[in-house]
């Protein structure tokens, strides 16, 4: 794939799992036109070596120790418009990809996808294209067309973009105070989110919100 004498595109991983991060590397790293030059466990220390690394590409995976892929979405883009981010996830294209490929992002694939598909979307973003499965593209236009019907949407759709962050982390185990801090909000902000989460999923007590929380992200 790479043409003698030119320079392999670096790509910088993300992701809050070292087996996660050592099976992509050697993906990557058997490819010629393609080569891993670093990997980050957290937004922060994303965020400490992208600079130093200079990569051309960024996979960043959605759930992350101290965040997750949003928020870290955020701050790349916040200091650069141009460098490609593709987030790799375990969660649900049909919730996730529209918001993040909004907020930024130039791809997002499931990491129950085949190995080819992965190079193959990174390939694409490098080439300055978007990224997505061929089921999201169906049902993005079936969506835009009018033709999806919404009884049996899932109604984790209902929530914002920062309502899902905070449920996110619930469901990873962190306290409201933890919350607060990897998202740098303030407490009360947190337990106001979290009323709204209870009104929009049709939950009563906290303790139905953090049972299905854990149920959507406990790892």
């Amino acid at each position: 794939m790479n043409d003698l004498g030119s320079q392999p595109r670096s790509v910088f991983i993300v992701d809050d799992h070292p087996i996660v991060r050592q099976g992509l590397s050697q993906l990557i790293n058997a490819e010629q036109d393609l080569v891993v030059c670093g990997d980050a466990a957290t937004v922060n220390g994303a965020m400490q070596s992208l600079d130093s690394a200079e990569p051309d590409v960024v996979i960043i995976d959605l759930s992350l120790a101290d965040s997750d892929g949003l928020e870290l979405l955020k701050k790349i883009r916040s200091k650069t418009r141009d460098l490609p981010v593709l987030v790799l996830s375990m969660h649900d294209e049909n919730i996730y990809a529209e918001r993040l490929l909004s907020a930024g992002a130039n791809g997002y694939i499931m990491k129950q996808a085949a190995a080819d598909q992965l190079l193959t979307a990174l390939r694409r973003v490098l080439a300055g294209g978007v990224y997505v499965s061929e089921n999201l593209r169906t049902a993005m236009a079936k969506r835009s067309a009018g033709s999806e019907g919404s009884e049996d949407s899932d109604p984790i759709e209902r929530l914002s973009n920062r309502e899902l962050q905070v449920l996110s982390l619930i469901g990873r185990g962190q306290t409201t105070r933890q919350v607060a801090t990897n998202l740098n909000l303030s407490v009360k902000t947190v337990e106001s989110h979290r009323q709204r989460m209870k009104k929009k999923l049709h939950l009563q007590t906290s303790a139905q919100l953090i049972h299905f929380a854990v149920n959507r992200y406990a790892q």
